[in-house]
């Protein structure tokens, strides 16, 4: 009997070591796929334009995933190798800390969590286990480590200063791929606004309010309720705009996205979706949520999955763009690939030349390329970076005599 016992706990203790060892990544390799070969033609035409290019990508979920950043890998769509093969001059990297079970674009509810067992068969410290904003902490410390580890080839953007640093430094030549911190939602900071002061010192500059399920901040286009803005929702966009933290639409429901734009003092994004003008799913902004975008001086990053743009390809992505180009103009389209983000794409950030040539085949001029793939971009997050000053309390209003 004992024998029996010591061979099944043995046999038990090996199916836990496999699952630690290998879980992970095999749920990656499923979830963070590359349709087809991932190569497309491109003309040398395509690639010296691609090589001019600054290019901005506004939402990738690799921190989420357990890889070395650094380190070139076979699964997924983004590392520091790929970011570079690609010319990336700068990353956003968001950090996803729950997801509902049976995520769907149609309804989700806040009940279920799937991030908590990630968080432990990836064996991240035991804080993050139960603290959603624990996840973001460890997320920002992940980023830290692989800038420090980077030998200089990863920059950390946390100020306007530092973009521009990051500009000049490819400007002369230098193979600097920059770094800003993102989070999938703000449902992260557990419903205390001292909590964004502490994303800001960690290093975020920029917020989604809200991912695939309502949350005290805001209503999502994916969860039950689909309400707008709360009353701490409204003291969370302030407070991100007075830190110098730039507000994300991304997922937000039609009722969060206008009560967001009535109050927001400048600029906002979607950092990744789609138009329903070429791809009609619930995850897309339909003329009239672009157009208030615009009005805003705010921004969409076009994706390059299916739900985004109805195929996984360069021409599917650039299809998009230049209809948004037809609606917003071109000053408010840019990249939100959602790289790593449970979605399949037509080709990783290595091979980014893909889009270029697919935008230039689409009519689109080189300067307005240089706009999409990068310059917008930079415009808003650099002037986003600024902290705004509170916001003017209005006067308290005299005590009424009392009646005679």
């Amino acid at each position: 009997m004992r024998m029996i016992v010591l061979t099944v706990t043995g046999l038990l203790l090996l199916a836990i070591a496999g699952f630690l060892a290998f879980g992970p990544g095999i749920a990656e390799g499923r979830m963070n796929r590359v349709a087809g070969p991932g190569r497309w033609p491109v003309s040398e035409e395509a690639r010296r334009l691609h090589a001019r290019l600054t290019i901005v990508d506004l939402h990738a979920d690799t921190l989420l995933w357990q890889r070395n950043l650094l380190s070139l890998s076979r699964r997924g769509h983004v590392d520091l190798p790929r970011l570079q093969a690609g010319g990336v001059a700068l990353q956003v990297f968001s950090s996803v800390t729950k997801t509902p079970k049976g995520q769907n674009y149609d309804s989700n509810t806040a009940d279920s969590d799937n991030i908590t067992l990630l968080a432990i068969a990836q064996l991240q410290p035991p804080r993050t286990w139960n603290s959603l904003l624990e996840r973001s902490l460890w997320h920002a410390e992940k980023l830290e480590s692989a800038v420090l580890q980077s030998e200089g080839l990863l920059w950390p953007v946390r100020s306007a200063s530092d973009l521009d640093g990051l500009v000049d430094a490819r400007s002369n030549g230098r193979l600097v791929t920059g770094a800003l911190l993102s989070t999938e939602g703000a449902h992260n900071l557990e419903g205390r606004l001292a909590n964004v002061a502490r994303l800001h010192a960690a290093g975020f500059r920029m917020m989604g309010l809200v991912h695939f399920f309502d949350n005290d901040v805001a209503g999502s286009m994916h969860g039950v309720a689909k309400g707008g803005l709360t009353p701490f929702g409204t003291k969370v966009v302030a407070a991100m705009e007075e830190q110098g933290i730039i507000v994300d639409l991304a997922h937000a429901s039609r009722k969060t996205f206008f009560d967001v734009l009535r109050i927001a003092r400048r600029p906002v994004l979607v950092s990744h979706g789609g138009i329903k003008a070429t791809c009609d799913t619930p995850r897309n902004l339909d003329t009239e949520q672009l157009l208030a975008l615009k009005a805003n001086g705010g921004m969409i990053g076009i994706g390059y999955w299916d739900a985004a743009v109805c195929a996984p390809t360069p021409q599917a992505t650039a299809k998009a763009i230049a209809a948004a180009i037809a609606i917003m103009g071109p000053d408010h389209v840019g990249l939100g690939s959602d790289f790593d983000g449970a979605v399949t794409t037509g080709f990783d950030t290595a091979h980014l030349d893909a889009l270029t040539q697919a935008l230039l085949d689409a009519g689109l001029s080189e300067s307005v390329i240089e706009q999409v793939m990068g310059g917008n971009a930079l415009r808003l997050i650099r002037q986003g970076l600024i902290p705004l000053a509170k916001t003017p309390q209005a006067p308290a209003l005299p005590e009424p005599e009392p009646a005679r």
